[in-house]
């Protein structure tokens, strides 16, 4: 750690498509003390928008002494596999599966299309490399791996010259020695080439999943190590971790050797501090809602954070641990259009951070949902959205009046469409993974965060018939607080494929105990202590012949397959008289760092350090709504503690707006989070 104390000045850093957020965490006078702050990303270069934050934020001089300790998530690696941007890679298998990647499990994206679109292959077809090496599914050698293999290998990548090797043999999660030899051989020959074998991104059966996992990590290797090199080399020696898919952090040299699981890696940690909330509340039922500039990420929490192996990017399965998730592209920059029918339509597209939305002043001309909210007044014109950043109201209005006429309808009215269509494409995800899953969404609280989240949080609740909510406190950068709470680790799986009725407890217990001797010896080599590490186990279940698994903490044999059955009836809708299967192992082994004890109830202060003491002040803005009536406007880090508003009205704060409709009410909490409860019901509509 470089000789960094537990005391140190700690900083959370999210990356987003169109703002960095920024939650640092000081020791002051024995306590600990939040500050936070937001300045637009720099997409083409992100660590630019970073090491501007670090400035703003007056540690410059901290992070030249090596006093600072950064946690990060970052975009570099989604942005770079959305956008096919990754490294040359060459792809290495058994004799007779080079297309595999391509071939993949034939899968239709448009059931009932008579003609498929093409699909670009993902790896050229002169860089698949075949060889020996060929296991059986009970271990058995078929196809030896010779000296020859190692030889034609060898040659080929000297003559290719890929920046990265993906090796993924069959079976080799049983066997690795012949991926391992095959890594040697290479590693030997080209120093600068960029390795990863399957063995050891992800140890699990199902040979095309695991090659493109494989082939990914491979791909966004050395596009990941570049840019942590580049950020690494600019904070001098202060120690930097990177935030996972799955909601924990690894240090960044081995976050450069596993790219493929820094693909959710803001939204993961938005995730862990909802998590946290809960905890300090004492609530476990959340449906979380993360709107920020470019989309919008929803996922379930019902106790711990739900992990699925079942995820995808671009099109490809992503089987790595990763929050269960689902994103869309609605944000405060999604663009407003009219479609050929001349029906106004809002998104995927987003305007990113530049030129961004028209209210942004940077030459944007389209408008988005940003500039709708400004017209309709739920952003006051005068608010600022990083710090000194200032809107442009006039540039929004002239953009919204041009959309007007293609739309026929007035500004205010496009506006509120624009407002309306962004809120059912957000709603529809929520139903996705809440009514679609056998939830009732009225038994959870829907917590809002991102930059945008509190302007819909009202609408979307409505929507879903929740009559409870939260904008927690610092909700614009709260997936940068999540980066304080998460806890330092990795999730280790093995494939099985054992009976549950013939195998004997004491031999999965064994079995469980061995993959977790080996994530620890990992992660201690990793430079994690090894008192304080703890670990969750877990297995992955099926009915004999399915293909699609359960995951459920291990309690013995008899409880969890009466799990089992419970959860499969709950998830589908019916169980089986049928022998279950053990699949996976999975071990999840964490070391939680001290701050996140200290991320409590913090006195709420922006960059510029103000206390929060003094009674909010009241002014209005003409906000549009069906009364076509002005709203109160209140500054939230001016509540005070016993504060209740009525809506429909207006908070703001440093890094989001919340708009509170008509007949809701919120009031501050003791932890500072805003509570938004449903005091008039809206009326339903007569049964026919």
């Amino acid at each position: 750690m470089s000789g960094i104390t537990p005391q140190a000045a700690i900083l959370g850093i999210d990356a987003g498509g169109t703002f960095t957020d920024f939650v640092l965490l000081t020791p002051e006078s024995g306590s600990a003390q939040l500050k936070i702050h937001k300045v637009l990303s720099t997409p083409e270069a992100p660590e630019l928008a970073i090491l501007q934050g670090i400035e703003e934020l007056g540690l410059g001089e901290t992070v030249r002494r090596g006093g600072l300790r950064i946690i990060h998530g970052s975009t570099v690696a989604t942005n770079a596999a959305l956008e096919g941007n990754g490294a040359r890679t060459a792809f290495i298998t058994n004799r007779g599966f080079g297309d595999m990647l391509t071939l993949g499990r034939q899968t239709r994206p448009f059931l009932y299309r008579l003609e498929q679109p093409p699909r670009a292959r993902p790896v050229e077809s002169e860089l698949c490399l075949e060889v020996g090496g060929r296991l059986a599914a009970d271990g058995e050698l078929l196809d030896p791996l010779t000296s020859a293999d190692l030889q034609s290998v060898t040659a080929a990548l000297e003559n290719l010259q890929p920046e990265a090797v993906a090796i993924n043999l069959l079976f080799s999660f049983l066997d690795d020695r012949y991926e391992c030899k095959l890594e040697e051989a290479i590693r030997a020959s080209a120093a600068n080439v960029f390795v990863s074998r399957s063995s050891a991104v992800l140890p699990e059966y199902r040979e095309y999943e695991r090659g493109v996992a494989t082939w990914l990590n491979a791909s966004l290797g050395p596009v990941v190590s570049r840019y942590l090199t580049r950020l690494e080399s600019r904070l001098e020696n202060c120690p930097l971790t990177i935030m996972q898919s799955s909601g924990e952090t690894i240090s960044a040299p081995v976050a450069a050797s596993r790219a493929v699981n820094l693909l959710l890696s803001g939204p993961a940690a938005g995730l862990a501090a909802i998590r946290h909330l809960g905890q300090q509340l004492g609530e476990s039922r959340f449906i979380s809602f993360d709107m920020g500039g470019t989309s919008t990420d929803v996922a379930l929490v019902d106790g711990e954070l739900k992990i699925t192996n079942e995820g995808h990017i671009a099109g490809f399965p992503v089987a790595v641990p990763m929050v269960d998730m689902h994103t869309i592209g609605a944000g405060g920059g999604s663009v407003a259009f009219v479609d050929s029918g001349g029906m106004l339509q809002v998104g995927p597209r987003s305007a990113g951070a530049s030129p961004g939305p028209a209210c942004y002043g940077k030459g944007g001309a389209e408008v988005t949902v940003t500039d709708a909210n400004l017209v309709l007044g739920r952003i006051p014109a005068d608010a600022a959205l990083a710090g000194s950043f200032k809107l442009d109201s006039g540039a929004a209005g002239q953009a919204m009046e041009l959309l007007a006429e293609a739309t026929g309808l007035d500004a205010q009215e496009t506006a509120l469409g624009i407002v309306r269509i962004a809120n059912e494409n957000m709603a529809n995800a929520l139903r996705m993974i809440s009514v679609q899953r056998g939830h009732d969404p009225g038994e959870f609280i829907l917590a809002c965060f991102g930059g945008a989240g509190g302007l819909h949080v009202c609408a979307l609740a409505d929507a879903m018939g929740m009559t409870r909510a939260i904008v927690p406190a610092n909700a614009g950068v709260l997936s940068a607080l999540g980066m304080l709470v998460a806890p330092q680790g990795r999730q280790f799986s093995r494939t099985v494929r054992l009976m549950l009725r013939e195998v004997r407890e004491m031999e999965i217990e064994a079995a469980i105990a061995e993959l977790e001797r080996q994530g620890t010896d990992e992660l201690v080599a990793e430079g994690l202590p090894r008192v304080g590490l703890c670990s969750e186990t877990s297995v992955d279940l099926c009915y004999f012949g399915q293909s699609s698994t359960l995951n459920l903490p291990w309690l013995g044999k008899r409880r969890t397959e009466e799990q089992f059955h419970r959860q499969h009836d709950e998830r589908y809708g019916f169980a089986l008289d049928r022998d279950v299967e053990i699949v996976n192992l999975r071990a999840r082994i964490t070391h939680v760092r001290r701050q996140s004890e200290q991320v409590n109830r913090q006195p709420a202060r922006n960059s510029t350090g103000n206390d929060v003491r003094e009674k909010a002040p009241c002014t209005s803005t003409p906000c549009h709504s069906e009364e076509n009536a002005g709203v109160p406007v209140f500054r939230r880090e001016l509540l005070g503690p016993d504060a209740a508003i009525a809506g429909p009205a207006v908070i703001t704060e440093l890094s989001a707006t919340t708009y509170l409709e008509a007949g809701w009410q919120a009031r501050l909490d003791d932890f500072g989070n805003l509570r938004l409860e449903r005091v008039d019901l809206p009326e339903k509509p007569l049964a026919d």
